[in-house]
């Protein structure tokens, strides 16, 4: 089964590296030892202004696509099931091979996820902003820019260690990701209610094409062809 097309693939793969890159590069310049051994301070600031003003290009890029954008939709759409997926305890739950919660394509951890991601990125474009052009700001901008900017990546550094986790203890996601497709069995664990809707689409097609014929081909609604009509046409003697 398709789960992720190849541009939601790309967004996802180019912000990771942007991230890892802010994060790394962070790492060397607010922990002493790090920045004692590495040495080139200058080069990483440089790279980590670079990699953190890129953050939100993969994502405006991706809005080009379709499937793009059609993922953000269900994204930001939380269900009464995305809660009791929330609250639940046996999430991984499952009966007769199929999980006990309606999970659509996302489930509520990675809507979750998806808006922690989005909301930081903003946030530290913003505190970043300041802190590269500190001239124009009062000191109390540049402080509290300071103060909200270091805390927030202990943040995302936590977060981005769940969530890697959380894909690696699960041997389909990552399939997922970096292939695109996932088999139906993981579908039916984890997203029984996108596999329904996948299914039920693909139902809705292969209808289609029975009723109307394929691309090109004259369709008849009666489902008769030509020489049937001639066979039950009134017969002179």
């Amino acid at each position: 089964m398709i789960r992720f097309t190849r541009a939601v693939r790309s967004v996802h793969h180019m912000t990771a590296v942007l991230l890892l890159v802010c994060l790394a590069t962070a790492a060397v310049l607010y922990v002493p030892a790090l920045s004692e051994t590495v040495g080139r301070r200058h080069l990483f600031r440089m790279i980590h202004i670079v990699a953190g003003f890129g953050l939100p290009v993969p994502a405006l890029l991706g809005w080009a696509s379709r499937a793009f954008r059609d993922d953000l939709r269900r994204l930001n759409r939380f269900s009464p099931a995305d809660w009791g997926w929330l609250r639940g305890r046996d999430r991984r739950a499952t009966v007769g091979g199929r999980g006990i919660h309606p999970v659509g394509k996302f489930n509520a951890g990675q809507k979750l996820n998806a808006a922690f991601v989005a909301g930081a990125i903003l946030v530290m474009l913003g505190t970043g902003t300041i802190l590269t052009f500190p001239h124009p700001w009062p000191d109390m901008y540049r402080t509290g820019a300071t103060f909200v900017h270091d805390w927030l990546t202990l943040a995302i550094f936590v977060v981005f260690l769940g969530h890697l986790w959380y894909a690696l203890r699960d041997s389909g996601a990552p399939s997922g990701m970096f292939l695109g497709h996932v088999t139906r069995e993981w579908a039916a664990r984890h997203h029984p209610a996108w596999l329904d809707e996948m299914e039920g689409s693909a139902r809705s097609r292969t209808v289609s094409t029975r009723n109307f014929g394929a691309p090109g081909e004259p369709a008849d609604p009666s489902g008769n062809t030509e020489e049937g009509k001639d066979d039950l046409s009134p017969r002179r003697s």
